[in-house]
């Protein structure tokens, strides 16, 4: 086996992502409820006690609302940089010291057989950052929770095998939406979202010839639609000659496991 992985659950309600290698299972972010977690590990038949750390993003309640409950239930390591770790602690509740580690922005850390490293993103948080996982020389690279993708960042997760990419919203239903508008600037701003025409058109940068999969992510529930999203992202990327399989995901349901080959 190299890498599987499962995008457990992805959008502004919740967000949670799984990835193994034959020595290492790690949950990033645990954005929904302990209980809900636990079903969608059931779901993809993987025993989350089983797990060997779990890493976080940011502070964002979408990303860690679950976080302490998971960490103490099955006493997880959980390794976040200074800033979040800050930021978040009143919300997780009490750990252990055993429990805390620091994963500092742009480092690289080995876990057992897989070497993780972390890239800071532009999002309104304390230091948000996200990961690419590397084993067996497969590379997958998580990429969501941006305002906008720069070139530090495209550099750092080109020509991986597999992407869970950011197509947060339509503009049009954005501008046109409901939300007031000191929100739909924050969406719309460098520290807010990518768009599904962003998400096109950083994609069409980074993936080469053993990009297999691209998953879309963090759609938002309100100024997005899957079928829009993978409408928009596909006719950037046939504009530009590249044909490649895109793939839902959702904020209550997992996607099947996927091994990278």
């Amino acid at each position: 086996m190299t890498l599987r992985f499962s995008v457990l659950a992805s959008g502004s309600t919740g967000n949670a992502f799984y990835i193994e290698s034959e020595k290492e299972k790690i949950l990033v972010d645990a954005g929904l409820s302990g209980k809900q977690i636990d079903r969608l590990f059931q779901e993809i038949n993987i025993d989350p006690s089983k797990l060997t750390g779990i890493l976080v993003t940011h502070e964002h309640s979408d990303h860690i609302k679950g976080l302490g409950i998971v960490a103490r239930k099955y006493n997880l390591p959980i390794y976040a940089n200074e800033k979040t770790w800050k930021a978040m602690e009143r919300s997780i509740g009490k750990l252990t010291t055993d429990q805390k580690f620091h994963f500092g922005m742009e480092e690289v850390k080995t876990f057992g057989d897989m070497d993780i490293e972390s890239f800071g993103v532009s999002h309104d948080a304390a230091e948000p950052m996200f990961y690419t996982f590397h084993h067996d020389n497969k590379k997958v690279a998580l990429v969501t929770d941006l305002g906008y993708v720069s070139e530090r960042i495209k550099k750092t997760v080109e020509d991986a095998d597999a992407y869970i990419f950011e197509a947060n919203h339509d503009v049009s239903m954005l501008r046109m939406g409901r939300y007031p508008w000191n929100v739909k600037r924050r969406i719309l701003g460098d520290s807010g979202h990518v768009s599904n025409e962003d998400c096109g058109l950083a994609l069409t940068d980074i993936i080469s010839n053993r990009t297999k999969r691209i998953y879309l992510a963090h759609l938002s529930l309100d100024n997005n639609m899957k079928d829009l999203a993978r409408m928009s992202v596909e006719s950037v990327l046939q504009e530009r000659g590249i044909k490649i399989d895109l793939h839902d995901t959702d904020p209550n349901s997992p996607t099947s496991l996927y091994e990278v080959v």
